[in-house]
């Protein structure tokens, strides 16, 4: 069901309203920091410090001894897993390339995570592939996958293979059921870079049960593309997805599940590979006026309807999925990636645009409501004209809503790297800061961030360095942020239609 223009633009105005009561329209985030608020920091004033003079964050970052990751005082942190020093229960180095990342409930008070190895190209070209451990192979010219790491009450930690043989495992998502959906960002057809199979699906991994994971089976109804990332509408049953690709930008893609179908673990293989619907969206502002980029909207509060076009095809035999569609037929983003479901709806994370894209920043975070059919942006943040220099942020990339409030975002930007907060009224504060440089003295390098993620009982964060490749556990004294506004329509009301499936 499309919604008409008439009730787009009247419920526009309504949900204007209700960020006018947040304190939040009307922002233009400009600044390097900039964030969805009306009190935004401006240039001058450095992120963090404008935080903390508030009462946002924890404070200044405190320089490590070790090298390896800064933080506020009274925290601490422990390395889990680390590329080429850690080994596998099979004996194995771990694997390069920490990204994704998802935490579960384990077995006697322990705690799953799964890990994604982002790596392409041919095996033998990767000095730390993910092994190809026998049954859960995909493609054994591919070098990555994900492995599950085992964090015990006291302390131990095991790490074993979950998937293998896939390529450029990047974000991923879990799901309601418990298990975690792992992302190929790289669409390789066999006879492509070495590889013997076609690449570019989802997978789903089982990290509390081995056998489940056993001959790997692409999720092609979720479409073959540059994936980054996944999350299941709880509610509806949808699945939406991100694809990282550009010439043309990529596409945020909406999958409906077949009528009657239940979700649970292993269900998902079941399904044939044409199950369901796959969509693209095509949105419009409160004019009813076409938007053709996400990077049109320059002020945080900025609301846009959503309508959802059907992919022809999701195989992309011929022609890539983002290409399928001509001018004027969908909405596309240049760095579409992380996401998380929280607060009814989806964050999604769009990196970075630049020449490719209408307008560039440094980084967009956009709130989809499934029920209103809106996307809202809620983070901007502008182009930074000196990485080099500490304090302002960039190229957000994996995501997540924190249990302390506000949202925990994981930096891939240029220069210095961050793990940083956003609160509810949009001031931005640092969490951790990469000191390890994989550079030179005279031209220092520090690798993203990814995987950014917290412990079932809300009390670690749990974040990678994807190079060298070490999973970090980060404790200390968390306290509750100013709740992030996601869903400002609830003060005002809605009489727009029910979203159609």
């Amino acid at each position: 069901m499309s919604l008409t223009r008439r009730d787009f633009a009247r419920t526009s105005a309504v949900a204007g309203a209700g960020i006018a009561l947040a304190g939040s329209v009307g922002a233009l985030a400009s600044a390097p920091h900039a964030l969805a608020s009306a009190d935004t920091e401006t240039a001058d004033e450095p992120s963090g410090n404008a935080a903390d003079r508030h009462g946002a964050g924890y404070g200044p970052l405190v320089a490590d001894p070790a090298g390896i990751l800064a933080l506020p005082a009274g925290f601490t942190y422990r390395v889990l897993t680390h590329t080429g020093r850690t080994r596998l229960e099979s004996g194995e180095f771990t694997p390069a390339e920490h990204d994704g990342t998802a935490a579960f409930p384990g077995p006697r008070g322990s705690t799953l995570l799964v890990n994604n190895h982002e790596m392409d190209g041919p095996r033998d070209e990767a000095e730390f592939p993910v092994p190809l451990t026998e049954g859960l192979v995909y493609d054994p010219a591919a070098p990555g996958g994900c492995t599950v790491v085992e964090v015990r009450p006291d302390g131990g930690v095991a790490e074993w293979v979950g998937i293998a043989g896939t390529a450029n495992n990047c974000a991923g998502g879990s799901t309601p059921w418990g298990t975690w959906l792992t992302c190929e960002e790289n669409s390789d057809r066999a006879g492509e870079n070495g590889m013997t199979k076609d690449h570019g699906y989802v997978f789903e991994v089982d990290p509390a049960d081995r056998r489940a994971n056993r001959d790997p089976k692409p999720l092609k109804f979720f479409g073959r593309y540059d994936h980054e990332a996944v999350v299941i509408d709880t509610k509806r049953g949808h699945a939406y997805l991100t694809e990282d690709a550009d010439e043309p930008n990529g596409l945020f893609y909406r999958w409906t599940p077949p009528e009657g179908f239940r979700y649970g673990p292993g269900t998902l293989r079941k399904l044939a590979d044409d199950a369901g619907v796959l969509q693209a969206p095509r949105c419009y502002d409160s004019g009813g006026r076409y938007v053709d980029d996400l990077s049109r909207a320059t002020r945080t509060g900025t609301v846009y309807g959503v309508d959802w076009v059907d992919v022809p095809d999701r195989d992309a035999r011929t022609v890539d999925v983002r290409e399928q569609f001509g001018p004027g037929e969908v909405t596309r983003a240049r760095k579409l990636e992380g996401m998380w479901w929280a607060d009814g709806g989806a964050y999604i994370v769009a990196s970075y645009a630049r020449e490719e894209s209408p307008v560039q920043h440094d980084g967009q975070v956009w709130f989809y409501d499934p029920k209103r059919r809106t996307l809202t942006l809620k983070v901007l943040l502008g182009v930074n004209r000196d990485p080099s220099k500490d304090g302002a942020f960039d190229g957000p990339d994996n995501i997540t809503v924190s249990p302390y409030g506000g949202l925990v975002i994981a930096e891939d930007g240029e220069g210095v790297q961050h793990l940083f907060g956003a609160t509810d009224s949009g001031r931005t504060y640092p969490i951790a800061r990469n000191e390890l440089n994989i550079g030179t003295e005279e031209e220092p390098e520090f690798s993203e961030f990814t995987g950014v993620t917290f412990s079932p009982d809300g009390k670690t964060l749990y974040a990678n360095i994807q190079e060298p490749g070490i999973m970090l556990a980060i404790t200390g004294p968390w306290k509750r942020q100013r709740r992030w506004n996601s869903r400002p329509f609830d003060r005002a009301g809605d009489s727009r239609p029910a979203p159609s499936s």
